[in-house]
């Protein structure tokens, strides 16, 4: 087997690394001294700039000015934009608009993917659901009437939804005996629509997405079987990449700071609990790895397996939200009081991680997804 990255999947990185190397984590005003959001939108300046890179289009085919890699690649870069907690909705978008070309028809694809590739329109997803622990799909219930789609109900911790041109919203189809859900592609301003402020513990912006009797066309619904899924999963796969990156460059940051810092005359990195507690989050950092780039690959090349993909989704967002938990703690346990200083950028890290711990959902959403995995598919 080749576990190496292809050339293409390497360039992404490096082009992500190049666009994020003069991102400043500490833009923004800490979280712990804001009483609100740290800032009312996203990074517009550097969304400029990842546009200009192509890195807003990557996993779009050429036909929609895009570079057609796959989720890996996806992955690589959101990656690299965690370790300096870039403020852009580049997972959100991207994963949306792979929607909307893998699922959509070909008049809606035509009509939106250029233009989202070159960071023209601006896509978010609302994928939480109520608590972010039960079925984001049966947050939101959709009727036919006559031609359109009705929607109602609500959607809380939406990224970015003040910023987003259109709210990618799952919702369960009513009426039919069968479970179905389909993909409706929200305006902002549309008759219906209520955003309510939310603030996420990394200060940032959220919302919550109430809809009441809203009307969306047919052609802005996304139908086909299996979209929603596809989605979640990528969605999830992605923010297992947002807290490998921001893991390993905290982990980083620790290793600096102990081994500059001495007591009774030594570096304490040299002390063995020291050494110990770093070397079991370097343990926990690799397994955040393996177990994301399974998933992925499992993504992007739909290769079949004892489960279905969204086992190892499961098992990797599992291992990403309790190992970036504890790699933040053990960071903040060793620096001492600096981890909480907020003139160390560590406290911004901390703040993120425990968003993205519990975004989509915390572990226990997936432990429960992972066991009904195993019960509908046994093994051996």
């Amino acid at each position: 087997m080749d576990f190496t990255f292809t050339e293409e999947q390497g360039a992404a990185a490096e082009a992500a690394r190049g666009v994020f190397a003069g991102v400043a984590p500490d833009a923004v005003p800490s979280p712990a001294l804001t009483t609100g959001a740290v800032a009312e939108g996203f990074d517009r300046e550097l969304w400029a700039r990842l546009a200009e890179a192509d890195l807003l289009s990557l996993l779009l085919d050429e036909a929609h000015g895009g570079s057609g890699l796959d989720a890996i690649a996806l992955c690589l870069v959101l990656r690299e934009s965690a370790q300096v907690l870039a403020r852009v909705p580049l997972l959100e978008h991207s994963a949306a608009a792979a929607a909307v070309q893998t699922y959509g028809g070909p008049e809606l694809a035509g009509r939106l993917l250029a233009r989202a590739g070159r960071g023209e329109l601006v896509l978010t997803v609302a994928a939480h659901g109520r608590s972010g622990h039960d079925p984001a799909e049966l947050a939101v219930g959709a009727r036919r009437d006559g031609s359109a789609w009705v929607l109602d109900g609500v959607q809380t911790a939406v990224p970015w939804a003040y910023d987003a041109d259109l709210v990618v919203v799952p919702a369960h189809v009513e009426g039919t005996a069968a479970e179905r859900t389909v993909l409706a592609l929200v305006p902002r301003e549309r008759d219906g629509v209520v955003l309510a402020e939310q603030v996420s513990t990394s200060g940032e912006r959220l919302a919550e997405l109430r809809l009441t009797s809203v009307r969306i066309d047919a052609d802005e619904v996304v139908e086909a079987d299996g979209a929603w899924e596809w989605l979640h999963a990528l969605l999830a796969t992605g923010t297992c990449a947002l807290a490998l990156g921001l893991g390993e460059r905290v982990l980083r940051m620790t290793a600096e700071y102990t081994g500059k810092r001495e007591q009774f005359g030594f570096p304490i990195a040299t002390f063995q609990a020291v050494a110990v507690q770093a070397a079991d989050r370097y343990i926990d950092l690799r397994a955040m790895e393996a177990t994301l780039w399974q998933a992925a690959w499992r993504i992007a090349s739909g290769a079949p397996g004892a489960l279905p993909a969204a086992g190892d989704v499961a098992v990797a967002k599992i291992w990403a939200a309790e190992g970036v938990r504890r790699v933040v703690q053990t960071a903040q346990h060793l620096h001492g009081g600096f981890g909480a200083d907020t003139d160390s950028p560590l406290h911004r890290y901390h703040a993120w991680a425990k968003h993205l711990e519990l975004a989509l959902g915390p572990a226990a959403a997936y432990e429960e997804r992972l066991g009904d995995l195993l019960a509908a598919h046994p093994l051996g």
